[in-house]
């Protein structure tokens, strides 16, 4: 009886939730896998990957967060039962993803070279050499990698993650598969690794806008040339899809800052850092994969006028999350030390990690889900400037500037970085936990009643 108070079933959040973290959790599988496929073409290769990666990342993050915003306002719609405003705003969203991921794709491409000699400055002429071959394949996929996350994120919208799994799961084994035919079998190298990553994007945009048109889900899009920008729509889209975009950008420009740091204290420092950083990323990729999912959750409450429901439902998810966290923490560093002997990581370098994993198992089941997993709800509810005010100054403030003073005055070594992360997460989730209780997040309307 007590879950049909709420507006979903506990079957109805397991359905949305499992395929969405099994879509994260392996997508980052994969990301590593591929990665350590490049790294066997050659240090010019995988150097050429990390450095045009770094602004390729960037440049998703703009095409997530326009998503981001635009599957809050269609989940507020759902909530609402306007399901033809809800397909009017998905038109809106393809439209402007499609504009923007054009555009950044010509610039890309018509300044190649000037771009990422500005950016990295001189570079080895086998680097820059790799370095603009692959950023111009992947530049070519920035339109259907935008189109497939506004896409998704639609389909995210009604409650099907099952669909975006699916094609996500296709597409990293084609990726996968792709650069081991092209790189190995062709010895193509960069090339082949960026042209693998192109033709798996390809396959993503297509299907998922193929299963767009088809009159079976509440919010159908089938006529992609018919599709006329209304300024008032894309307004709101961006309103929720700037703030987001320039939390993750400033959070790309302070992982550029802290890595600046990090360079500077070895080789044995580096290895054991970017090693922790690729565990730790995996440690919390489940829960990231729940705040997704809660972000429909709380839109269609929103919308529906469910209040009491966006406040339970941010709650009951925290808990599920912490379970994750606590679980992903656990299994990540029992695998650290056989991570680190099949890495052929030096003695120095493994000990190193070893170390800042035990701390990172310990601290983040107790601060990280209080300072990301309510954003997302909050965020879902319209909340999205004071996010991106708090997230900004604490990541600068404490992530960035307490990492750089402990690390370059104090001597802590790489331990510093993650002194300053911690510090970042129990600041935002304190400042999270008060907006939370406070309530003023739900006084925010994206959507009309």
């Amino acid at each position: 009886m007590e879950e049909k108070k709420h507006l979903f079933s506990n079957r109805d959040l397991r359905l949305l939730l499992v395929p969405v973290v099994i879509e994260q959790v392996l997508a980052s599988l994969m990301g590593t896998a591929d990665t350590m496929m490049v790294s066997n073409v050659g240090s010019a290769a995988i150097s050429a990957v990390s450095l045009v990666d770094s602004i390729n990342v960037l440049v998703i993050q703009v095409f997530s967060a326009l998503a981001a915003g635009g599957a809050i306002i269609c989940s507020q719609y759902i909530g609402q039962g306007d399901t033809k405003n809800a397909r009017y705003s998905a038109e809106q969203l393809l439209l402007v993803t499609a504009g923007i991921s054009i555009f950044l794709t010509v610039i890309c491409i018509g300044f190649n070279e000037p771009l990422l000699r500005l950016i990295f400055g001189e570079v080895e002429a086998a680097v820059m050499e790799n370095s603009m071959t692959y950023f111009f394949f992947t530049a070519l996929s920035f339109p259907f990698i935008a189109l497939y996350n506004a896409g998704a994120s639609v389909f995210r919208a009604q409650q099907n993650t099952g669909l975006p799994m699916t094609v996500s799961v296709i597409s990293n084994l084609m990726n996968i598969v792709g650069n081991a035919i092209l790189i190995f079998g062709f010895g193509m190298g960069v090339a082949g690794a960026a042209i693998s990553t192109l033709i798996s994007r390809i396959f993503c945009a297509v299907v998922i806008l193929c299963y767009l048109r088809l009159p079976r889900q509440q919010v159908v899009v089938n006529h992609y040339m018919g599709i006329r920008p209304s300024a008032k729509r894309i307004r709101t889209i961006l309103a929720v899809g700037i703030p987001t975009g320039v939390e993750n950008g400033m959070f790309q420009f302070g992982k550029l800052a802290i890595q600046s740091t990090v360079s500077t204290l070895g080789t044995a420092a580096i290895a054991a850092q970017a090693m922790t950083n690729i565990l730790e990323g995996l440690n919390g990729i489940a829960a990231i994969g729940v705040g997704i999912g809660l972000m429909t959750v709380v839109g269609q409450c929103i919308g529906a006028g469910r209040r009491d429901d966006a406040v339970y439902y941010i709650k009951k998810l925290s808990v599920i999350s912490e379970i994750v966290i606590l679980a992903g923490c656990l299994l990540v560093y029992a695998a650290t030390k056989p991570v680190t002997i099949i890495g052929g990581m030096e003695a120095e370098s493994a000990r190193m990690c070893l170390y800042m994993m035990g701390w990172i198992t310990i601290v983040k089941p107790i601060v990280w889900v209080f300072s990301f997993i309510p954003a997302y709800g909050m965020r879902a509810a319209g909340d999205v400037k004071f996010s991106m005010i708090l997230s900004c100054a604490s990541m600068w403030i404490f992530r960035v500037s307490l990492c750089i003073f402990l690390c370059r005055v104090m001597g802590f070594g790489p331990m510093g970085v993650w002194i300053g992360m911690f510090t970042d997460w129990t600041v935002r989730g304190i400042f999270y936990t008060i907006r939370f209780h406070r309530r003023k997040w739900l006084d925010h309307h994206l959507i009309g009643s």
